[in-house]
């Protein structure tokens, strides 16, 4: 569990690594009720263009939030989340999210980390997120 008073700028967060698999493609977009065919059907997907079906945002939003929970523990609370999707996430490759604290604020005991998902084609997703911390 990551406290506040122990933060540094510059720690890295445990590594969490997924493997992208079609259930939890499948999975993900209908747990949060996205229906594009893109998310389930590959033939679908291939008349988009994609080579498979791909990850949703919500998914990887979820991941996200997997990956800075695990982190802070059950006390911390996310205050602010911004990511942006690059490379999709496709079944059969792995997706590595890391991070580093990037910024610590005193006034309102938050951090900032700075992370980002990287898989074979490259960076799936980027973004920041700030946490308040026990």
């Amino acid at each position: 569990m990551a406290k506040f008073d122990d933060m540094v700028v510059g720690a890295e967060l445990p590594t969490l690594t997924v493997p992208v698999t079609v259930a939890l493609v499948n999975g993900g977009a209908m747990a949060t009720r996205d229906y594009f065919p893109g998310h389930h059907d590959l033939q679908a997907a291939r008349e988009l263009g994609s080579a498979h079906i791909f990850m949703n945002i919500l998914t990887t939003n979820g991941l996200v939030q997997r990956f800075i929970d695990d982190w802070s523990g059950p006390k911390a609370r996310m205050r602010d989340l911004k990511i942006k999707l690059g490379a999709p996430n496709y079944p059969g490759d792995t997706m590595t999210i890391t991070g580093t604290v990037t910024e610590k604020r005193d006034a309102d005991r938050t951090v900032q980390v700075t992370l980002k998902g990287v898989n074979s084609m490259g960076n799936h997703v980027t973004g920041t997120v700030r946490v308040s911390l026990p």
